[in-house]
């Protein structure tokens, strides 16, 4: 996909640069706690042609993964341990190339790509969406996991909404999170973004359709998914792939590595190319949500374009 993301937005965001589209979540006082051991900058880019960090991180013994305090992506759990996605991920493939520990260093989204050219951390570790802007400042692996859109609405959904073409056609009371890229899709859907209700994330959206203060709320599927598991009143619609240019358009989340390091970069995508074939990436994502929907073949070089 390539929503109009910018380079200091969130995963997602379509709106002004700033945090992420949402606010750290859980562990907050823990991602401070541990994140003041790795606030330290590492060591200076490398000169030598494809970069030298991976030896580097294997005579360190530790790779810095620069996290977003988000869930399920990368987070502090309520222990107070690194767990998410990416940093479960991070840990497998790093061990296989050398580097046994990771350690966690948290920054608001917004800050991950300037985090990462200004060496706070070794590599972006937060399910960063790739897009082409991105592409101009960073180098990265190909995506581990793909993402489509999802509706909450109430069950049964007796409504018939599946798409955003559905959501104008029926003329419904439309919500979505603050600077999610769910608000551009439904204005180029033809809905008026004037009358879609914002809300501060999927909770507060699962909350609105169960009140009847709205008929939809959209939102990434896995995170759709995850909110109505409880709900009594409400249900996730299947994953569907919003229209761009009146195109299906999927995104793909990635390890963000600086320019220069196309070794590290190729290093890491051969173990996870390994992985996506055995079938141990799913195995490992299962626990935060993803399912087979959200595996992909999809290549960095398709969604920097080209």
């Amino acid at each position: 996909m390539a929503p109009p993301l910018g380079l200091g937005k969130g995963r997602r965001t379509a709106g002004p640069a700033g945090p992420g589209r949402r606010s750290l979540l859980a562990g907050v006082a823990a991602l401070g706690a541990l994140g003041a051991a790795g606030c330290s900058r590492v060591a200076t880019a490398s000169t030598r042609e494809g970069g030298d960090l991976l030896g580097r991180l294997r005579a360190q013994g530790v790779v810095r993964l620069g996290i977003a305090g988000e869930i399920p992506f990368g987070y502090i759990d309520k222990d107070g341990r690194l767990t998410g996605e990416a940093p479960e991920l991070a840990r497998v493939i790093f061990k296989r190339l050398g580097v046994d520990r990771v350690q966690p260093v948290p920054t608001e989204f917004g800050s991950l790509i300037p985090g990462l050219n200004s060496q706070q951390f070794d590599v972006v570790a937060a399910g960063m969406y790739v897009n082409p802007e991105r592409c101009e400042q960073v180098i990265f692996a190909d995506p581990d996991y793909q993402m489509l859109d999802s509706f909450i609405v109430r069950k049964g959904n007796p409504l018939g909404l599946h798409s955003y073409q559905d959501v104008v056609r029926r003329k419904v009371k439309f919500a979505t999170g603050t600077g999610y890229a769910e608000i551009q899709y439904a204005v180029e859907a033809g809905y008026k973004q004037g009358d879609i209700l914002i809300v501060p994330d999927q909770v507060a959206g699962l909350n609105a359709v169960e009140a009847g203060r709205v008929d939809v709320f959209a939102g990434t599927a896995i995170t759709v998914r995850e909110v109505v598991k409880k709900s009594a009143k409400a249900e996730a619609t299947e994953p569907f792939a919003p229209l761009v240019k009146g195109e299906p358009h999927v995104d793909g989340g990635a390890f963000a590595f600086r320019a220069t390091e196309t070794r590290l970069r190729d290093a890491f995508n051969a173990e996870l190319h390994r992985m996506k074939k055995s079938g141990e990436l799913l195995r490992i994502l299962r626990p935060f949500g993803f399912t087979k929907d959200e595996m992909t073949d999809l290549t960095a070089k398709e969604l920097c374009g080209g």
